[in-house]
């Protein structure tokens, strides 16, 4: 509110009376215009000091959250510190267990191919080994056979003399 407003309402309030002496309405206009602006100005007081209390508030926050920032900072640099340090210990673990496996996989080529020429080789042999069986049978069966057709042979040159002697 404007001062002559102020003015006016407490007069409003407080109308002269002819019963009432002047000194006496004066000292009570001013003593009750004192009090609403004491009031008012310990309104505003207070309304400063809630604005002083937040702007501590807030600083005081900002600053707990800085702390707890550079904290946070210093615990996640510690983590990546660990994880890094793990990241290359299963590093060195992954490298060697690859040149175990490779000298495993070399190992197992190399005696795969020497298991490989030696069924090869045992297979080579039991094949001319048959095959020897085979053309030995094979011989048997010739001799077999040129026995059996000069038998047959020999019967029928029998048999046709025998027919022509009988007569």
């Amino acid at each position: 509110m404007k001062i002559k407003d102020k003015v006016k309402s407490i007069l409003a309030e407080h109308p002269l009376n002819d019963k009432q002496k002047l000194d006496k309405w004066i000292e009570e206009v001013f003593v009750h215009f004192y009090q609403e602006i004491k009031e008012e100005q310990e309104e505003k007081l207070d309304q400063k000091a809630d604005k002083i209390d937040i702007k501590l508030l807030i600083e005081r926050s900002d600053e707990k959250f800085l702390a707890l920032q550079k904290e946070m900072n210093t615990r996640f640099e510690a983590m990546n510190v660990r994880f890094e340090t793990l990241q290359k210990e299963m590093n060195t673990r992954f490298e060697a267990m690859n040149v175990r496996f490779e000298t495993l996989q070399k190992e197992m080529n190399t005696r795969f191919e020497a298991m490989q020429k030696e069924m090869n080789t045992r297979f080579e042999a039991v094949h001319k080994e048959m095959n020897a069986r085979f053309e030995a049978v094979e011989k048997r069966f010739n001799a077999v056979q040129w026995m059996i057709g000069v038998g047959f042979t020999l019967l029928a040159i029998m048999m046709t003399l025998s027919n022509f002697i009988k007569k």
